[in-house]
């Protein structure tokens, strides 16, 4: 039987009959904007944001800025903790700040954190070494303000970082056997023309999610998904009250419904990855680890 409750050595918990199962058939517990726990509220906006809304925010930060924060912050457990609760696919939105004179990277949502890019990943690699048989899923995008010389700097740290840990890229997935013979933990999707010349990355993971503010309405629109519920600017603005916090824990009893229908597996209504919202406080590992249960039921069937 697989545990209900959450480990950090789920994968390497997994019955052997599962082992040579390939990863995009299993149901993976994922992070949506995985490092939005440490956003520096007093950090420049993202380019991408309006001029419009950059006006706002100069003339009204002391309004806009805990806005931001508390319709921005989707987690609010460190990486580390997260690795430890079960999540092993991590949504990472890499950028370079505007006029820094430095190379540092920071993570972005809306604002940037605190925390660079090196340094949190760096202890992703000390925590894999305490966990061998553990794999993550590192999937690094959006690359604002990112310069092709500041791309090859960090795919090159990437690669130092990592090492034998990589899993270079294949057409065929691989399984948890192949990996552990491999020693490979890290499986580095990188969403950018880059990997076509580093065949230690692999491309953009596709990840599919619905912009809406209720549950049912995010439902219709999942297949492989991130199940995080989001609001545009004229929601936020008529409830105020309100934050991401409060309508993903509002409406969690429907997504949990949701989740335990589900079934992995290679069929085409199967699901693999599913990130979610405030991974810490609901047990949404847990849920999604249960769910392989189900691929050992198809087994025993065959």
């Amino acid at each position: 039987m697989i545990k209900m409750s959450c480990s950090p050595d789920w994968m390497s918990s997994l019955p052997e009959e599962l082992w040579d199962t390939p990863l995009t058939e299993f149901a993976i517990p994922g992070s949506h904007d995985a490092m939005s726990y440490c956003l520096d509220i007093n950090s420049p906006l993202v380019p991408s944001e309006s001029d419009c809304f950059r006006i706002l925010d100069g003339l009204f930060y002391c309004f806009t800025r805990p806005t931001i924060f508390k319709w921005a912050t989707t987690q609010d457990k460190s990486i580390e903790e997260q690795l430890s609760m079960g999540i092993r696919y991590f949504d990472l939105r890499v950028a370079h700040k505007l006029k820094d004179p430095s190379s540092d990277l920071y993570f972005t949502h809306v604002i940037y954190t605190h925390l660079t890019v090196l340094e949190t990943l760096s202890s992703v690699a000390l925590w894999l070494n305490s966990h061998p048989k553990e794999v993550v899923i590192l999937a690094c995008s959006h690359f604002q303000g990112i310069s092709d010389k500041l791309h090859q700097s960090f795919i090159f740290s990437l690669k130092k970082m990592f090492g034998s840990k990589l899993c270079p890229y294949k057409v065929s997935a691989p399984t948890l056997r192949s990996l552990w013979a491999a020693g490979q933990q890290v499986i580095l999707s990188y969403d950018s023309q880059h990997p076509l010349r580093h065949p230690e990355l692999w491309p953009d993971i596709p990840y599919w999610w619905a912009n809406q503010c209720t549950a049912k309405e995010v439902i219709k629109g999942f297949f492989v998904c991130g199940l995080n519920l989001t609001a545009d600017r004229c929601f936020i603005a008529e409830n105020l009250r309100q934050s991401l916090r409060t309508i993903t824990f509002s409406n969690w009893e429907c997504l949990r419904g949701w989740v335990e229908k589900q079934t992995p597996g290679s069929g085409p209504q199967s699901l693999n990855i599913i990130a979610g919202d405030f991974v810490g406080p609901l047990p949404l590992c847990s849920l999604i680890i249960a769910l392989n249960q189900k691929l050992l039921r198809k087994k025993s069937y065959r």
